[in-house]
């Protein structure tokens, strides 16, 4: 199967057929083939991204109108997530389609390069402090520095960065600081630094263990790099490491997946977030904010060269194999999926960032400044600028750089928080659904109509007693498909 190549229906299951024989057929297989289900066949075969990120209905919704629904959210708000974003990356990853810079040339040019863009993260900061006034008392439930590469940043700026951060937004006693990073510039100096800081979490694009496939992707790092980082930020004494890992990379096998869960649980990881390679265009779902310029895997004459070279790309069948590996080996060593292919160590909850944006009690607002950032309230939802440089002239021009916004409707705000709820991979509670929005219920269509659709396939249990939906483990499996082809 080739990747990111329009498949026939016929080739959507014979690619979910073709499995690795050395490890059970993936359980979801039989759902996926029933016929009933070929929406959800297609949906993971073209495979958008897009569990947690939901654009609104109404387009072209002005900037302007976003920044004054978020103050009027904020007045009164629970703990929201914040977010910078620094887009400064050393090289670009050959599945990466998200808004980065690279900075290259010596290290003195590209100090300079990287420390640009704390110069601007902290302009367009104050701009919105100065656009939306409850900005600056809205408890900040979770700080997180994220790329790009923000672990680049040489020292001076990173202190700079975190400590406007601190002295101009409310972080609580309680607000956790994240930091992202690659493994090779997460060096001992840069997480001392990092703890001195006041950063309790720290995340990293790990992706894989197995050095081929990490050459493959065009990462330059190593599985040890990986492995050095792991336990030097364990003996710094950082509460929170979370790595990412991938699934369906060029090469990549079952086996390889199996040695990476190895490695995590060897490593005793505190959380991990598997994901599986997306290479469908974001902007044409807007479920992700993709940059001016796509990924190398992308393009279909470099796949088909690839392919050519000898190379090959997992079959969904393999795929599917790869996410079981993880989630059964991950949830029977005592770590909790949530939200769908974010794990953490049981009793450490969920990170606390997602619970903030998707629990179903809770859906706060988020603000993520920097360049390509994605911010949201209940009503509307707004992307800054990708373009550098539309970007830079609008922070220096002394305007918030949002590039485009869109508006929920009534109808689509209830949506959102469903799908939002569904992504937990809890329960969805009528009573707190009608708490939420008055008058409506899950019970009622057109909701029911739906749940029953998915009771009647195996991917939900309606419970009238109880008056709560649940997935059922294909549900939970099919989630992301679930969600945005069928709710």
């Amino acid at each position: 199967m080739d990747i990111g190549h329009k498949q026939t229906y016929e080739q959507s299951i014979a690619s979910l057929r073709a499995t690795d024989p050395g490890h059970p057929v993936p359980v979801v297989l039989e759902t996926l083939t029933d016929p009933a289900n070929r929406h959800l066949v297609e949906y993971v075969t073209e495979d958008p991204f897009g569990a947690h990120v939901f654009p609104g209905n109404i387009p072209d919704y002005p900037p302007a109108d976003f920044l004054s629904d978020l103050d009027r959210q904020l007045a009164a708000t629970a703990p929201i997530h914040l977010w910078s974003y620094i887009p400064t990356c050393a090289y670009r990853c050959r599945f990466c389609q998200y808004p980065v810079v690279l900075v290259k040339g010596s290290p003195e040019v590209a100090d300079s390069k990287a420390t640009q863009w704390v110069d601007w993260n902290i302009r367009e900061a104050e701009l919105w402090l100065r656009d939306v006034p409850n900005l600056a008392s809205a408890p900040v439930g979770e700080f997180n520095v994220f790329g790009g590469t923000p672990s680049l940043l040489p020292p001076d700026a990173i202190r700079r960065l975190l400590d406007f951060y601190r002295e101009n937004f409310n972080f609580t006693p309680d607000t956790a600081i994240r930091f992202e990073g690659d493994p090779s510039t997460f060096t001992p100096a840069k997480l001392e630094l990092l703890a001195e800081l006041g950063c309790t979490k720290l995340s990293s694009g790990v992706q894989s263990f197995d050095d081929p496939v990490l050459e493959q992707c065009g990462r330059e790092h190593t599985a040890q790099m990986c492995v050095d980082f792991v336990r030097n930020a364990q003996r710094i004494g950082f509460e929170w490491i979370s790595v990412d890992l991938m699934y369906g990379l060029l090469d990549q096998t079952v086996d390889s997946v199996r040695r990476d869960l190895d490695i995590v649980l060897e490593n005793e990881l505190t959380a991990v977030v598997c994901t599986k390679l997306h290479l469908a265009d974001y902007s044409d779902t807007r479920t992700g904010v993709a940059g001016e310029k796509p990924a190398a895997w992308q393009l279909p004459d470099y796949r088909a060269k690839l392919v050519k070279k000898g190379h090959r790309w997992p079959t969904l069948g393999e795929q599917y194999q790869m996410r079981e590996v993880l989630t059964e080996g991950l949830v029977r060593s005592g770590y909790r999926e949530h939200p769908t292919m974010y794990f953490a160590r049981d009793g450490l909850g969920p990170e606390k960032w997602k619970a903030i944006m998707v629990d179903q009690d809770k859906q706060e607002a988020e603000v993520a400044i920097g360049l390509g950032g994605s911010s949201s309230c209940r009503t509307s939802e707004a992307i800054t600028d990708v373009n550098w440089k539309l970007y830079s002239e609008a922070v220096e021009a002394g305007r918030v750089p949002l590039g485009s916004a869109t508006r929920f409707s009534e109808e689509a705000q209830e949506a959102r928080a469903v799908k939002m709820a569904l992504s937990t991979l809890r329960p969805l509670d009528d009573q707190l659904h009608q708490q939420r929005f008055p008058g409506r219920s899950l019970f009622d269509e057109p909701w029911l109509g739906r749940f029953r659709s998915l009771e009647e396939r195996g991917l939900a249990v309606v419970d009238d007693g109880a008056k709560q939906i649940r997935l059922t483990a294909d549900g939970e499996v099919l989630v992301e498909a679930i969600i945005n082809s069928e709710l």
